[in-house]
């Protein structure tokens, strides 16, 4: 029965199938590894653009609004340019 075509057409077919497994695990594990790699990649890449965007931030906020005019005659001065005496 072991020495049967059928029976070693099946181990030729089971030893095929544990070959093929054996491929798709190789394939998958240097998929993982190329993914990881990628990821590193990313993350550093995204460091980088939020530091640009941080960056760039204060430059995409609208302009402060001008200082309204004041309305009426106004003096600007910083000191007094005169003294004062003291009254006993």
């Amino acid at each position: 029965m072991l020495n049967s075509p059928r029976a070693i057409a099946l181990s030729v077919y089971i030893i095929r199938a544990f070959i093929r497994i054996r491929e798709d695990h190789a394939a998958n594990a240097a998929i993982l590894k190329r993914l990881a790699e990628i990821d590193k990649t990313l993350l550093m890449h995204d460091l980088a653009l939020r530091e640009v965007y941080q960056k760039l931030r204060p430059l995409l906020e609208p302009p402060a609004p001008p200082p309204k005019p004041q309305i009426g005659f106004h003096v600007k001065e910083d000191a007094v340019p005169y003294s004062t005496r003291r009254r006993a």
